[in-house]
């Protein structure tokens, strides 16, 4: 199922003042769509915040009214790479 999957985006923009509180905006090219996610403590998983630019693992990502949700986020490690370059072959 498309929510437990996990999907690699590029962060575009950081919004500091969302209606919920601060969020990021990123391009995921697999879903050739945009996921946005919360920097709340709860869903993003890393003590700094990312840049634009940042490639970063969504996961729990839920099709919303208004777009593409990730309830978890974290920065794209090595093993991310070497799990996406084992798919590929």
């Amino acid at each position: 199922m498309t929510h437990n999957r996990k999907y690699q985006a590029v962060v575009e923009k950081i919004i500091q003042n969302g209606k919920h509180g601060p969020y990021v905006v990123a391009r995921c090219e697999e879903l050739d769509s945009i996921i946005t996610f919360s920097l709340d403590r709860n869903v993003w998983q890393e003590d700094d915040l990312p840049d634009p630019g940042t490639m970063v693992v969504l996961s729990r990502v839920r099709k919303k009214r208004a777009g593409w949700r990730a309830l978890v986020g974290r920065y794209v490690n090595p093993s991310d790479e070497a799990t996406s370059n084992r798919r590929e072959q």
